[in-house]
């Protein structure tokens, strides 16, 4: 079984709900067992011209599906959810997105899928969530734990636990 971080995302309507809906829809795929979330983190936009705000989870999960068929069921739950495609390669408003941050300690880069995600150690609305699941998980190729990738951040971005304002 794979250990697996997922970081769930949504800033299109009820927020808080389209990750619970992700997080459940998840845990109902055959052959993946969530073991814990993190809190929900409201945080602004990154690299998008948008004025609502993302709430963001981070998903820890064990899977026997390879990291292709994992792909598949989370962009099966994102279609569900009425996530719409990209248009010009622009980032847009939308109810649910969802990345595989980590997939063990493995290392994929395919047309479709790079695992680890390619602009993690750059963001804070993902490094947060994961530092309260696992602050000494060692990224593959950078060879950094989650706490030292968020201490390297040079911007980090203003991250509110869900009510509640969070200095980083």
């Amino acid at each position: 079984m794979a250990i697996v971080y997922l970081s769930l995302g949504s800033n299109k309507g009820d927020r808080i709900g389209y990750l619970q809906q992700a997080t459940s829809l998840l845990g109902g795929v055959e052959n993946v067992s969530i073991i814990r979330t993190s809190a929900f983190y409201e945080t602004e936009p990154w690299n998008m011209n948008s004025q609502t705000w993302f709430v963001n989870a981070v998903v820890e999960l064990k899977t026997s599906l390879s990291p292709q068929e994992l792909l598949s069921e989370c962009q099966r739950i994102e279609t569900q959810l009425g996530k719409k495609p990209r248009e010009n390669g622009n980032y847009e408003d939308r109810t649910i997105d969802i990345d595989i941050l980590f997939y063990n300690k493995e290392i994929i880069n395919e047309e479709d899928l790079i695992i680890p995600h390619k602009y993690l150690h750059l963001r804070a609305f993902i490094l947060v969530p994961m530092l309260e699941l696992n602050p000494d998980f060692e990224h593959p190729l950078l060879h950094k734990t989650i706490s030292d990738l968020h201490n390297d951040l040079e911007n980090p971005e203003m991250v509110f636990l869900y009510g509640t304002r969070i200095e980083i």
